[in-house]
């Protein structure tokens, strides 16, 4: 049996994917997390065969929460499932160790072979995921690539998030585990690698890079 968890910050996007999955024979949900925290806690706990990743939730985003995941259990298949095409959330997710990337608007069936093809050790993406891929390379092999848009670390990254989300310095750090000082030091860091002169500005950087949303 292959033993599945989704992760999304929409409840009936979860319900009604786990209807799909009952009918399919060998697949079974076995948790659902509405946030990157959750989601890693939850696989701490089950250790499931797979993982369906949305990247823009709350409290963490799923590409951290992918590379917490897989920091915990190498063994965790992590499919991206989310409404992100753009090459920067490809990469991304890839480099934290997702072995799948699949948009929203695929067909349940899509979906299945996925998880089916992950969880036996292969790799699977989309074909319109692949062919970003495939084209970023013909760019990065004829010199035409572009500049990493953010050279902001990992940590760095949780910061712009919880920022972009409204906690303030002091929950910040005591969600992180680090002194107020210490969070003042990354978001002086932040700011000045996003050329931002306010924490409005870091908002807008947060929901452009998919780290947070207007909802």
């Amino acid at each position: 049996m292959i033993k599945v968890i989704i992760a999304d910050d929409h409840k009936i996007f979860r319900q009604g994917i786990t209807r799909l999955i009952k009918d399919c024979e060998g697949i079974e949900v076995v948790g659902e997390a509405e946030n990157g925290r959750q989601v890693v806690e939850l696989a701490r706990e089950i250790s499931p065969d797979v993982v369906l990743m949305d990247i823009s939730m709350q409290e963490m985003n799923g590409i951290d929460a992918t590379r917490k995941i897989l920091s915990d259990n190498p063994s965790v298949k992590v499919i991206a499932l989310t409404i992100h095409s753009d090459r920067s959330f490809i990469a991304e997710m890839l480099k934290a160790g997702a072995v799948g990337y699949l948009l929203k608007d695929c067909a349940f069936e899509e979906l299945e072979s996925a998880i089916r093809v992950v969880a036996v050790g292969m790799s699977y993406l989309s074909p319109s995921i692949a062919k970003v891929i495939v084209r970023d390379y013909i760019n990065i092999s004829s010199g035409e690539s572009e500049a990493a848009p953010n050279d902001i670390t990992h940590r760095e990254r949780e910061v712009l998030q919880l920022i972009a989300e409204g906690h303030s310095t002091k929950q910040i750090a005591f969600e992180l585990g680090v002194s107020i000082k210490t969070i003042e030091t990354h978001r002086r860091n932040i700011m000045k690698k996003l050329d931002a002169t306010s924490i409005a500005e870091l908002v807008k950087a947060g929901i452009r890079m998919g780290l947070t949303t207007l909802e």
